[in-house]
C-alpha cells in the first residue's frame, strides 16, 4: 500500500462550509480515496483525528507491527544469556556496515567483521576503519542503554562517531549552510530550535513506535543538524526508538539504498509508507 498526504477538504453547502479528512493510497494498482467528516468547523484535537484516522486505515498493517513484537520478544528470551552478546555483536557488524556503506565507506561486510571481531584492519583509508570502530560502540551502547533522546544523547553519539575523523563537528550542531543533492537544508541559525521543536515532538508522541521510528527520521534528516553524519545519526536514532519499545531493529540495506533515497525525497506520509512496507518485509516471515 503507498500512502499519500492526509489533506482536509472544504465543502460549500449553501453558505456553510463543512470540513472534512481525505486520505488516498493506492492499492493494488488503483488509487483508493476515503474520508470522514469533521464539521462545521476545524476541531482542536485535529492532531488526533489524523493519527485515529491513519491508525484505522492501516489496520492490518498495525497488527502486524504487533505479531512481530510479541516473535521477536519471544525469540530473543530464548536465546541463553551467554550468546546475547555475540548476537548483539553480529547485528552490530550488519548494521555497522550498511549504514556506514550508505554515506560512502570503502569498508565491506567480511571487513568490518574482521575490524569488529578479530581487531585486523584491511588496506582501507584509516578513516573507514575509525568510523566503523567508533560506530560499532556508539551502536552497542545504544542497544544497552535507554536514555532520554535529546540534544546530550545525540551529541554525545555523534561526538563518539566522529572525533577521531572530523573533529571539528564532532558533537555540536553546524553553523554553515548543508546542501544534500538539490536539497537545500534549513539555515543553521534555525537548528537550534528546530531540534527543540523535535525533541518535543518526540517525547509528546502518541504514534506507534514504528510510526514514530519513522516519522522522527525523516524530521530528522529534514533538519540536517550536523555538518556530517546526519544519515548514521538518524539511523541510529529510529533504531533506539524501536528497540527500547520492543521491536526489533531495521537495517537500511546499502544495496537498497537507491528506494531509501527516493522515500526521503517524497515527503513525510510517503516516507512512513516505504518505511512500514520495508519494516514488514524485513521482519514477517520470521513472525509468521
Amino acid at each position: 500500500m503507498v500512502v499519500m498526504p492526509m489533506r482536509i477538504v472544504t465543502r460549500k453547502i449553501g453558505n456553510k462550509d463543512y470540513y472534512y479528512l481525505q486520505h488516498s493510497f493506492r492499492k493494488n494498482g488503483k488509487v483508493v480515496t476515503r474520508e470522514i467528516y469533521l464539521g462545521p468547523s476545524l476541531p482542536e484535537d485535529i492532531e488526533d483525528r489524523k493519527r485515529a484516522f491513519f491508525r484505522a486505515l492501516q489496520g492490518d498493517l498495525f497488527r502486524k507491527f504487533e505479531q512481530i513484537k510479541m516473535h521477536f520478544q519471544k525469540e530473543w528470551k530464548r536465546v541463553p544469556e551467554s550468546l546475547k552478546v555475540r548476537e548483539l555483536g553480529e547485528i552490530s557488524i550488519a548494521f555497522t556496515f550498511n549504514t556506514n556503506a550508505i554515506e560512502g565507506s570503502t569498508i565491506t561486510l567480511p571487513e568490518t567483521r574482521g575490524i569488529i571481531r578479530d581487531h585486523v584492519a584491511p588496506q582501507k583509508p584509516l578513516r573507514d576503519i575509525r568510523e566503523t570502530e567508533a560506530h560499532h560502540r556508539v551502536f552497542l551502547g545504544m542497544l544497552k542503554n535507554k536514555e532520554r533522546i535529546g540534544i546530550e544523547l545525540l551529541h554525545t553519539w555523534h561526538k563518539n562517531l566522529f572525533t577521531d575523523t572530523k573533529p571539528e563537528i564532532a558533537g555540536r550542531y553546524r553553523d554553515f549552510l548543508v546542501r544534500v543533492g538539490s536539497y537545500i537544508a534549513p539555515d543553521w541559525q534555525d537548528v537550534g530550535n528546530l531540534m527543540q521543536e523535535f525533541f518535543a515532538f518526540i517525547r509528546k508522541s502518541k504514534l506507534h513506535p514504528v510510526e514514530l521510528a519513522a516519522r522522527a527520521h525523516y524530521r530528522f534528516e529534514g533538519i540536517h543538524p550536523y555538518g556530517d553524519g546526519n544519515g548514521r545519526i538518524g539511523r541510529l536514532l529510529m533504531n533506539h526508538i524501536l528497540w527500547h519499545a520492543g521491536y526489533p531493529i531495521l537495517i537500511i540495506e546499502h544495496k537498497a539504498r537507491g528506494s531509501y533515497y527516493h522515500a526521503l525525497q517524497k515527503g513525510e506520509d510517503r516516507f512512513v509508507s516505504y518505511f512500514f512496507r520495508r519494516y514488514i518485509k524485513v521482519n514477517w516471515k520470521r513472525a509468521v
